[in-house]
């Protein structure tokens, strides 16, 4: 479990962590979301030691990191899948991790395995693709079995074959009982991998609370409706309170009564039922919503390309 209270991190007048209180549970994969400068990657420096907080703490099982024992054994972390000398090979990097914390040589070969880099550990690293590079970044934060697991922006260059491996990947290991904390631009990946959440804008906790709780409270329950007399049924929905309007394709939006409730109305009415479509938004949608004053780099109008 990681456990911040306070968190604060301030680099002269720029306070890049700002009182961050939040919680990250065994057993699931918790997903830490913010806009670009909201203090991702901020936070999880701190959490392994690589920043010392300006105020508050944080801790792994109740232990700051710097005074576990054997750091790599109880926390393993990706945060940089470059950071690593380009002249050794993958084998020899892993090898020189694993002496360096009293690790056995032959779990090196192990998660080589376990991330698909055996047919290149004597390859340098210098000559791996960025997809490469994260497999080898994984392999080092699994290499001394820890229970504690930090990964930021683990799919970047990854093929759909690779991302959807790691999605499963960190789903087992958190089926384990291990903690796993997560950051990634990658909405869609997110809501499928990601049980609980952690959001962040400008240094400040947004939301501590689990995917579906973070969608489902800043969403009105929505169902889409189509029938073979669309006035008519509008009319009967009114008038049991529902509230409707027009969407498209000439269906209609329905809140303020259930997809059984609809059902029955138009039972009642005598209208037989196209569709009935629930309609959820989805986790983007609602990131984007809750974090809109706290873009960095907001735009006024959309991208366009040059003609030229």
């Amino acid at each position: 479990m990681i456990t911040a209270r306070g968190l604060t991190k301030r680099y002269g007048s720029t306070v890049a962590v700002d009182d961050l209180s939040f919680d990250v549970q065994d057993g699931v994969v918790t997903g830490f979301l913010g806009p670009n400068g909201a203090g991702k990657s901020t936070t999880m420096r701190m959490i392994i030691g690589l920043d010392h907080p300006t105020d508050g703490t944080v801790a792994i099982d109740g232990t700051p990191y710097r005074d576990l024992r054997w750091p790599l054994r109880e926390v393993g972390a990706l945060l940089d899948a470059k950071a690593v000398h380009p002249g050794r090979s993958a084998r020899s990097h892993l090898r020189a991790i694993a002496l360096a914390n009293k690790i056995p040589l032959a779990r090196v070969d192990e998660v080589l395995d376990i991330v698909g880099l055996t047919a290149v550990a004597g390859r340098k690293v210098g000559k791996f693709s960025l997809g490469m590079s994260q497999r080898l970044g994984i392999a080092g934060a699994l290499l001394g079995d820890p229970k504690v697991l930090l990964f930021d922006e683990p799919v970047n260059g990854l093929d759909p074959e690779g991302i959807a491996w790691v999605r499963q990947l960190l789903k087992g290991l958190a089926a384990e009982g291990r903690t796993i904390f997560l950051s990634s631009h990658l909405m869609s990946e997110m809501a499928q991998t990601a049980t609980d959440l952690v959001v962040i804008g400008r240094g400040r906790l947004i939301a501590d609370t689990t995917v579906e709780d973070f969608v489902s409270s800043h969403t009105v329950p929505t169902v889409e409706v189509r029938s073979a007399d669309q006035v008519a049924l509008a009319d009967a929905l009114r008038a049991t309170g529902a509230e409707v309007a027009p969407a498209a394709d000439d269906a209609l939006s329905v809140t303020k009564v259930d997809a059984p409730r609809i059902g029955e109305v138009a039972l009642a009415a005598g209208i037989a039922l196209h569709e009935l479509t629930p309609v959820r938004a989805s986790l983007e949608e609602v990131f984007m919503e809750m974090t809109s004053d706290a873009q960095e780099y907001a735009t006024s109008a959309p991208i366009t390309e040059d003609p030229a």
